[in-house]
């Protein structure tokens, strides 16, 4: 199975934001290469939210070109199987913690937003890592920063993309 015919099964599979999830189907439909970088109509991209649900806290990563705390992610690659695989290859790249694993039952949100040309849109497939016990954090190179922040000071730091993530991941604990 190609990627992306497992992204067309998990948001088939998805039962949540029913416009936003039609809108991720219809651009794959009509863009076979819609789960890569290359594809400048826009493309899926793979995130994660890392969680130490047992302190209460959400590991975020201050973002080298954006500067903005963001959770984990980016862009699929070729060894990447499946979605899920991809956000957890990034959510281990950015975050430096082996042993993440993903909460059960596939994203946990989309999100679409706009990035500069030659692209024009990020359709991510968000879900979210619990961290084992006694993670430690190793900065990568697409990161200025990677600090954990309690669940309530993320709306402090954050954008309002992270903080529904942040919702819609304590939702599923």
């Amino acid at each position: 199975m190609s990627l992306h015919d497992d992204a067309v099964l998990v948001l088939k599979g998805y039962e949540r934001q029913e416009d936003l999830r039609q809108t991720y189907l219809d651009h794959l439909q009509t863009h076979p290469d819609g789960t890569w970088k290359s594809c400048h109509a826009g493309h899926l991209t793979a995130s994660a939210l890392v969680i130490d649900p047992g302190h209460g806290r959400v590991l975020l990563t201050l973002h080298r070109k954006l500067r903005m705390w963001l959770q984990m992610g980016g862009h699929c690659e070729p060894g990447d199987a499946t979605v899920a695989d991809a956000a957890l290859r990034e959510a281990t790249e950015e975050s430096g913690i082996a042993g993440l694993a993903l909460l059960p039952g596939g994203p946990v949100r989309l999100d679409r937003h706009p990035i500069p040309p030659p692209c024009h849109w990020h359709l991510d497939v968000q879900y979210a890592a619990v961290a084992p016990p006694g993670a430690l954090q190793q900065i990568s190179d697409e990161s200025l920063d990677l600090r954990w922040f309690a669940f309530d000071e993320v709306a402090t730091v954050a954008d309002e993309s992270v903080v529904r993530l942040l919702e819609a991941t304590r939702e599923r604990l």
